[in-house]
């Protein structure tokens, strides 16, 4: 059975904060675009960082969220674009760069390498 939610989210970008009314059986992303709110996306299917936040208050439900860690997923952080709402909900958006980081930090440092990565010569 479908519940309706209230969702707050903090646009950190632009210092804006909205609310809207969100259903429960649908993907907060994509009720938030039906409602005429634009936030970051790019994949759609839960593999990336575009439209991470993190959760300030309420429970969420995102079972496909395969771009975020589960260390990620237990600070509070969540993919928007697969997640769905069990409680009335704030969020606030995050800087994809630092999620990025967050995530795959002590991997990868994006941007920062020098030289190429050495190759394998004959």
């Amino acid at each position: 059975m479908s519940h309706t939610y209230r969702i707050t989210v903090r646009d950190r970008a632009t210092g804006k904060e909205y609310s809207l009314q969100v259903p429960s059986d649908r993907y907060i992303l994509h009720s938030i675009e039906q409602q005429g709110q634009e936030l970051p996306f790019s994949c759609r299917n839960g593999a990336c960082t575009t439209c991470a936040v993190r959760v300030l208050s309420g429970e969420i439900y995102q079972p496909e969220a395969i771009g975020l860690s589960p260390a990620l997923r237990q600070k509070g952080y969540a993919l928007l674009c697969v997640s769905y709402a069990q409680s009335d909900l704030e969020v606030e958006t995050q800087d994809e760069d630092e999620v990025y980081e967050l995530q795959f930090g002590r991997y990868f440092a994006r941007g920062k390498v020098k030289a190429g990565l050495p190759l394998d010569e004959d």
